[in-house]
Order: structure tokens, then sequence, then C-alpha cells
């Protein structure tokens, strides 16, 4: 029986996975949370996209970390993404458009990266970015070492006494609170969020979508009812229904 996935290796970078064949196939790169790059969902994610013709790129970011430890998100470089980028852009079989998608941290992730791209005039911008989950503001750093449940005393879910992110050797300009500006980017946007999410808010997706109102962007919202952080299966159904269209109409021949 043939292959209906296959992996391929961008060298220096890591796995993709995509349809069999030489391509070109449109290309998805695709942001982990704060389970890290060991945990395998950035994978599960990528494998979903490339059941449906997609070249996905789980990249890993997270500092450290195994298949035990989550890492940590310190003093991340955005810069390795953006390097990243380019060479899923060069690589062999990728076609002529690329789009990121980011779920919780990954969205933070892939909403700065485009937002300083855009600002920064650079090339290779996303064609298309989605995000679930997403924070409207720059978060403090996460350490998978140090993480508590919800009620223990002290509890938070990320520490913004650290910075979690840098871009060209700097973390000056992205401190914990300074609002997200993806209203500088002009592509396709795609934003989710489930309402009754304990992780993140669902304010802060419908402050972004606000946000962008505001400064004449459009974008595709869509809100499941009832929802947490992770959506249960009929709602990841619907998900991805509204996701895969969304990237077929904006990143497809």
């Amino acid at each position: 029986m043939a292959l209906k996935i296959v992996r391929r290796l961008i060298p220096d970078w890591g796995t993709t996975y995509g349809p069999p064949g030489d391509g070109p196939f449109p290309a998805i790169m695709v942001f982990h949370g704060s389970e890290g790059a060991w945990s395998g969902w950035s994978h599960r994610n990528a494998v979903i996209f490339a059941a449906h013709g997609f070249l996905a790129f789980p990249f890993g970011y997270s500092n450290g970390g195994n298949a035990w430890n989550a890492g940590n998100i310190v003093d991340v470089p955005l810069d390795r993404a953006a390097d990243a980028l380019a060479a899923l852009r060069a690589f062999p079989v990728t076609g002529k458009k690329v789009g990121l998608y980011g779920v919780s941290r990954g969205a933070e992730h892939a909403l700065l990266l485009t937002s300083l791209m855009v600002r920064d005039n650079l090339s290779g911008i996303p064609d298309a970015v989605a995000i679930h989950s997403p924070p409207d503001v720059i978060c403090g750093a996460f350490d998978g070492r140090v993480w508590r449940d919800a009620g223990d005393p002290g509890w938070q879910s990320w520490d913004p006494g650290k910075r979690a992110w840098s871009w060209r050797g700097s973390s000056d300009e992205l401190l914990p609170t300074t609002p997200i500006e993806i209203e500088r980017f002009e592509g396709p946007l795609f934003l989710s969020h489930g309402t009754a999410d304990r992780v993140w808010s669902v304010d802060m997706t419908r402050r972004l979508a606000e946000r962008l109102h505001r400064s004449g962007r459009a974008s595709e919202t869509h809100y499941y009812e009832g929802q947490d952080h992770v959506p249960g299966s009929a709602a990841e159904n619907e998900h991805h229904e509204h996701l895969l269209a969304f990237f077929e109409r904006n990143l497809a021949p």
C-alpha cells in the first residue's frame, strides 16, 4: 500500500509531513504551545494538514525539553522562526504560498513573527495566518519545570518577571502586556477561540477582532460555544472544517 502521508526533512530544521509526489504543495508552518515541541501536538496537527494536501512543517521553538519535559519559553529568538520560514519557502516541494498556524503560545508566536516582519518590511511575510486561542498581548516567560496547577498558592500560567521573546538580539520592545500589533498585517487572518477557555480568556480574541475591525482589517473569526482551551471532538471537527477551508482559499493554487 502506498503511503498517503510522507515525511521529508528540511536539512538543519526538521521534518515535514505532506502528500506523496513531487509537489509543489501549499505549505503551513505549525507552532506548538507551552506543551513544547516534544509533546507531539504540533506534529499531530501537521499530519491533519498533510492529509488534506498541504505540506506541513511543525516548528519546534521552545528551549530544551524532552519527551517528559516541555522545556521553556524564555528569551526565544523570533528571528529563528523567520529563518525557518525562509527555509520552508526554499524547500523544493513547497508551493508559492506559505501560511502560519499557531495555538495558544504558538498563536502568540505566529502573531508576533508576522507583525514584526511586516513592521521591518522583511521579505517572505506569511501569505495567511490562522491562530486558535491566542493572547492579544505579549505574555511573560513560561518554564514547564515550575508549572503548578490552578488553585495552588502562587499559581500563574506565565512569569511576568521574565521575557518570553527576543527580536534581533533584544527583548526591550517585547515586554509582557504590550499589545501585539497584528493589525499591521494586510493578509488573510483566521481567529478562533472557545468561549469557556480556562487558560486564555476568549476576551483576548474578541479584543483582537475589535482592534482589527477598528483598523479596517478583516478577519475570519469563529467562537466555539462552551468549549475549553482544547475543543471537544465535535467542536474540533468544526474547527478543522473552518481552518482547512481558510487555508484552501488562501494558499491553494
